[in-house]
């Protein structure tokens, strides 16, 4: 072995529970930090720390396996890929406002990876543009350059709230975790997801949103949705899946099928379908030339067939969440309401009518798929621990050792409010539902009459609904993303491709040097 390689071995005990603090202290400094420099040592420290602790969680796992028989070879391959990292970061630096496409291009896509003997769905292309996205971050900040480079910035108002909050989550998250019964799981979580996403954030918040760079965002988005709808569709024709083995076999043994596209779950893969949507629903609520409106409505047919193909009924009431939030933007929010009362009550119908259709014949916890259980389970954890819960990420490990549960699947709480009760007590509700009013606040203020902030906020309070039914709400990109574009718009006052929106303006920072 190298010499080196034994101190990632020695990172054991209380080490890598000091280190996840340090992470989340970076990555609050990351976000919170005024001072230019200070935010680039922040994000420095992160990306040099985050994979430590992950080497050190699973330095004894046969995933690692081959760095203990050929390190030399290994530290080779290391610096080839850290070498490609800093070419392409280098070369990203003058051309930095095309880290939004690429990121936006890269945030559905997933590569399983085993790590700490758990099978984990990464989001590989998306690390790879956040961190050569970070390094041309570091490098224009460094330097101080101007013109195409990343933007400084200031968060003002419920702006800065949304940033403290989330600095304030992901410190308590941290700290939570040091006396969590499944503390690897806690670290996985921050170096997978609660880090690099906020280094996402940042990027995207640094970045000048233009009316083009909106538009090609969206286009973006909007074509690989409609890829994988066309994959979906292949997937339904030929009754095949392209992924995840389990839904393979739940296939088998129902009458329906559900597809997943190229995701590893029908309900995400349903998520990503109902949020896109919502932003391009935008289009027939404003003001647009009647080709342009005509499309939009084929498009969202075809990914309207695709989302019933998934039978993901939590992502079907996401998007009618989204829509209505969506109207109650556009026009009066009484005119709005009176729809989703109206659609509700259609539903109820529907459901009393035939409660077979919608598998009430089976009970709440049998029409929930299991979810009924895990949440009243979840409940019952937060009721024994009340103010700190059983530590972050332990709710599985805590669910299974009380209820003695078996079973492979729906281990999770699948309802992210009961998730952080059980977990981290009402210390941590109170910080996830601060931050989740404060982003909403945030993304709606001022927002009625510009299309692309209600897109934002109305796909927002969507993804919200969707975790209430679901999973995954910080440890989703796309919440980052939501909320450092849309954060970003709302500091600069807008900026729409659509008629009724002023010209954006240029950013607080810029704004006050101009009247100084």
């Amino acid at each position: 072995m190298i010499p080196a390689v034994p101190a990632f071995a020695a990172l054991t005990g209380p080490l890598p529970k000091l280190g996840v603090v340090v992470l989340a202290g970076l990555v609050a400094t990351a976000l919170l930090a005024g001072d230019r420099r200070r935010r680039a040592l922040a994000m420095a420290g992160t990306l040099v720390l985050a994979p430590v602790l992950l080497l050190s969680a699973i330095w004894n796992s046969p995933q690692l396996g081959i760095v203990h028989r050929h390190p030399l070879s290994v530290v080779v391959l290391v610096v080839v890929a850290l070498a490609a990292l800093a070419a392409a970061a280098r070369w990203l630096a003058p051309r930095f406002q095309l880290v939004a496409p690429l990121a936006v291009l890269a945030l559905p896509f997933r590569v399983p990876i085993q790590a700490a003997a758990v099978t984990s769905n990464l989001l590989v292309p998306l690390y790879l543009v956040v961190a050569a996205g970070t390094l041309a971050w570091l490098l224009a900040a460094w330097r101080e350059r101007g013109g195409p480079g990343p933007q400084a910035y200031e968060s003002p108002g419920w702006a800065r709230w949304v940033e403290r909050l989330l600095a304030l989550f992901v410190v308590l998250y941290a700290v939570q975790a040091i006396y969590s019964s499944d503390f690897e799981r806690a670290l996985q979580n921050m170096v997978f997801f609660y880090a690099p996403f906020t280094m996402l954030y940042v990027l995207l918040r640094s970045v000048r949103w233009t009316r083009e760079m909106i538009r090609n965002g969206l286009l973006v988005i909007v074509s690989l949705a409609l890829v994988f709808a066309v994959i979906a569709y292949v997937e339904y024709a030929t009754k095949t899946i392209i992924l995840n083995p389990k839904l393979v076999v739940t296939n088998d043994l129902h009458t329906y099928f559900t597809v997943n596209s190229v995701f590893f779950d029908p309900d995400i893969f349903g998520r990503f379908l109902a949020l896109v949507m919502i932003l391009l629903a935008v289009l027939l609520i404003y003001a647009r030339p009647a080709r342009e409106q005509l499309a939009t409505v084929v498009v969202l047919a075809a990914l309207w067939v695709a989302l019933v193909l998934t039978l993901s009924r939590s992502s079907l009431g996401a998007l009618l969440v989204g829509l209505g939030v969506l109207a109650a933007l556009r026009w009066r929010p009484t005119r709005a309401l009176y729809i989703a009362l109206a659609v509700v009550l259609i539903g109820a119908v529907a459901v009393a009518a035939s409660p077979r259709t919608f598998g009430l014949n089976q009970g709440v916890n049998g029409a929930s798929s299991g979810r009924g259980g895990l949440i009243s389970g979840g409940i019952a954890l937060f009721g024994e621990r009340p103010v700190w819960g059983y530590g972050s990420g332990s709710f599985e490990t805590e669910y299974r050792r009380h209820h003695r549960a078996t079973a492979t699947s729906l281990t999770a709480s699948h309802t992210i409010p009961v998730t952080v009760a059980a977990e981290q007590g009402v210390i941590g509700e109170l910080a996830y539902i601060a931050l989740v009013l404060a982003a909403v606040i945030c993304l709606t203020r001022g927002a009625r009459g510009d299309p692309p902030r209600s897109a934002l906020a109305a796909a927002f309070v969507a993804l919200v609904f969707h975790t209430m039914l679901y999973a995954d709400f910080l440890e989703d990109p796309v919440t980052w993303a939501l909320l450092g574009i849309g954060v970003a718009l709302a500091v600069a006052g807008g900026g729409a491709p659509g008629e009724e929106a002023g010209p954006a303006r240029p950013p607080v920072a810029e704004r006050r040097t101009a009247r100084a």
